[in-house]
């Protein structure tokens, strides 16, 4: 038996089942990730834990063993908000590790995404869970391993945000209870609506709940800038700049996007910088 109280690994697809840690600090909550991990085949194995300090205990009980030994985990299914050590302070810690197991964050709240995901999480998963979501998730999780990707993608340096188009820079996107991942090399501007923000890309737009403000602070290393109160841009997406009647607009594929006089000098400085190769942009 293991710790979830249910029977040793299961025979699935030929694979080996997932050794899965589950952390959330509410019972309840915690209860039901333990019943939908133990109806899916590819768990093999579940041991729980109610807070992020005890997960890390038997996470550096499973790194001492090595990821052969019976301590060792797949996957780590983990709450955010939890007291003490956050579920994104855990996953941080874990980076460090040399063979980290992947991470599924699993909670109430959409605000943390694209931090989740800059921590290089295999997904997102919003409570109250439904079966056909949480067994995606799985899907994902057994797919990575099975490829022999590692337990995980290289995580994003400690000192920032990896370039644009960098390996695995990637933004979730909710869709009909399907998480759809954008690559931020294909992001051409941003607009924001209320609390919400516009991805454009040259196939479509994507609606994500972020400020706009948070995407301009994380993206600007990134080659982003902002160019009005509510757009951001690409650097490297700029086609022309144009000055009509004193009017400055940028041109991106076929939109003219006003350029606010307060952002004016900002723009053509690192559009002059970036034409002598002095600021990495976009390619």
């Amino acid at each position: 038996m293991d710790a979830a109280g249910r029977p040793g690994p299961r025979a699935g697809d030929g694979q080996e089942p997932l050794r899965a840690l589950a952390v959330d600090d509410e019972e309840p909550a915690l209860g039901e990730l333990l019943y939908l991990l133990g109806e899916d085949e590819r768990i093999g194995s579940v041991v729980p834990a109610l807070d992020a300090a005890a997960a890390m205990r038997l996470l550096e009980r499973a790194t001492a063993a090595g990821p052969d030994g019976p301590d060792a985990f797949d996957v780590v299914f983990l709450d955010i908000n939890m007291p003490g050590l956050s579920g994104l302070d855990l996953a941080g810690l874990l980076g460090g590790h040399p063979d980290p197991p992947l991470i599924v964050f699993v909670t109430a709240h959409e605000d943390f995404a694209l931090r989740a995901f800059d921590l290089k999480a295999v997904d997102y998963l919003l409570k109250p869970l439904r079966k056909e979501r949480f067994a995606e998730a799985v899907r994902r999780v057994a797919e990575l391993t099975r490829a022999g990707q590692g337990p995980r993608p290289p995580r994003l340096p400690s000192s920032g945000p990896a370039p644009a188009g960098g390996p695995g820079d990637q933004v979730p996107v909710e869709l009909g209870g399907v998480t759809r991942f954008v690559p931020v090399a294909d992001i051409t501007y941003v607009e924001a609506q209320g609390d919400y923000a516009r991805l454009h890309t040259p196939h479509g737009s994507h609606l994500v709940r972020v400020p706009l403000t948070a995407l301009e602070e994380q993206w600007r290393p990134r080659g982003f800038v902002r160019i009005h109160r509510s757009r951001l841009v690409a650097l490297g997406r700029i086609e022309e700049l144009r000055l009509d009647g004193g009017n400055l607009t940028v041109r991106i594929g076929d939109r003219i996007l006003a350029v606010s006089r307060r952002n004016a000098r900002e723009l053509r400085d690192l559009l002059a910088a970036r034409a002598r190769g002095t600021v990495r942009g976009r390619r």
